[in-house]
């Protein structure tokens, strides 16, 4: 049923006909991912010298990267459910001022141990990021918008890692390793202030129009809307096989993502011998072209969706293309050539971040917004502990072999996997629907 203004749209009065205030919520968002990414990938574009620096072997900086990814891990889940109650407002300003100031405090650190701490830290308060962007995602946009809007926001992690490749190497050159980690986190506090100013809910923000509140929220009532505001309990959540999906197909992808921001600067600096400096063009291409993937990916289900599909038919539509696109990295290796490499290891990422949006798409889908935060956080958790352990792994892999080829056929090899368990999972992409009866265990598999 829709709204009326009897409904409580006096609120709208002075509102312009039209408003896009969507779209500005879409940008604070794609500025949060950003940051996060570009906070994370400081320590990624300095291992190199780092590790010459300070005299880390392989094995010591897997645990130093499996020591985030942990805590990344273990954040998830809480920060997920942190934000669900809090709120978006509070939750995500409160996560990205912790992790901004974390950051700041990697130049007071000088042993191993020392940025195991502070990784450890910062893999905590990092994983509120996209827990709070797609609850967010949920909040403001429609349906058929969302994997745009997931698209455009997964877009903000490459644009990190550009932006990070583009300035860390200058900064660092200029001023020394420590002046990445106090500029990007000094950013992410200025980025706190405006959120804070700027963010409301759509019931609360005051120059929403009519027309563009009854498009968010596909004409529900306000009741209908406040009804969705209670958390679902863990218990219902876990009875879900939609939950496990998501979850299982983050336990197999993530450690590709999370490899490729640990290990890719290093794999170009060893191999192909380049310094700090030299890495930003081969970075630059490869992340804009996972920029590329990311936002196409997101877009193209929305083309299949106004040509008459189906929500579960243009996923497959868009991610089926994405999966194939990571395959050839299982040559990257064994290129002696950096601008082929950068081709195909580039493919692979737009792959990746095209695969990325579509399946923080999917959870609005299958979830209403009361619980949208806490299954991406369940998710992404146990995306996060696999990663940490493929960490490990990868780090024993290079002390013990050098040859990051093994590592490499993990990750052409998985998305297919991926691919195939939602099929058998989800395949119709079943929504859960608010006050829905939980159904048995035996129901849900």
């Amino acid at each position: 049923m829709a709204l009326s203004r009897a409904d409580g749209f006096d609120r709208f009065r002075g509102a312009p006909a039209k408003s896009h205030v969507r779209w500005v919520i879409c940008a604070f968002l794609f500025g949060a991912t950003t940051i996060n990414l570009l906070n994370r990938q400081v320590f990624g574009i300095l291992a190199g010298d780092m590790q010459r620096m300070f005299g880390w072997s392989e094995i010591q900086y897997g645990y130093i990267v499996g020591a985030f990814q942990l805590s990344y891990a273990v954040g998830l889940v809480l920060s997920g459910r942190l934000i669900d109650r809090l709120g978006t407002r509070v939750g995500y300003a409160l996560m990205i001022g912790v992790w901004s100031l974390v950051t700041i405090a990697h130049v007071l650190v000088r042993t191993a141990i020392g940025f195991l701490g502070v990784r450890f830290l910062l893999g905590l308060a990092e994983s509120g990021n996209f827990p709070a962007a797609i609850k967010s995602t949920a909040e403001w946009f429609p349906a058929k918008e969302r994997s745009l809007v997931a698209g455009t926001i997964n877009a903000g992690t490459n644009m990190g890692v550009i932006a990070a490749a583009l300035l860390v190497p200058w900064l660092s050159s200029r001023y020394g390793w420590q002046s990445g980690f106090a500029a990007t986190g000094i950013l992410g506090l200025l980025w706190c202030v405006w959120w804070w100013i700027g963010y409301r809910s759509p019931e609360e923000y005051p120059g929403l129009s009519e027309s563009e509140y009854l498009l968010i929220t596909d004409g529900a009532s306000r009741s209908a809307t406040n009804n969705q505001q209670n958390t679902v309990p863990w218990v219902k959540l876990l009875r879900y096989k939609q939950l496990w999906a998501f979850t299982l197909v983050k336990m197999l992808v993530d450690p590709v993502w999370f490899f490729l921001l640990s290990w890719l600067p290093k794999f170009l600096f060893h191999t192909f011998h380049l310094p700090a400096i030299g890495l930003s063009l081969p970075l630059v291409i490869m992340y804009i072209s996972s920029d590329l993937g990311s936002v196409i990916g997101g877009y193209v289900p929305s083309i299949f969706l106004r040509r008459g599909s189906s929500m579960a038919s243009a996923r497959r539509r868009a991610m089926l293309p994405c999966a194939i696109a990571v395959m050839p990295i299982v040559y990257g290796a064994h290129f002696s050539s950096l601008w082929v490499t950068v081709a195909f290891v580039g493919l692979a990422l737009a792959g990746v971040q095209g695969w990325s949006s579509n399946m923080y798409g999917i959870v609005p889908d299958l979830f209403p917004s009361n619980s949208v935060a806490s299954v991406v956080g369940f998710g992404s958790m146990v995306g996060s502990v696999s990663a940490a352990l493929f960490a490990v792994i990868a780090g024993w892999v290079l002390q013990r072999t050098g040859s990051y080829t093994p590592l490499f056929v993990y990750c052409a090899g998985t998305y297919i996997v991926a691919f195939c368990i939602l099929q058998l999972l989800v395949p119709r992409l079943e929504k859960i629907e608010p006050g829905e009866v939980v159904p048995t265990a035996a129901e849900t598999i």
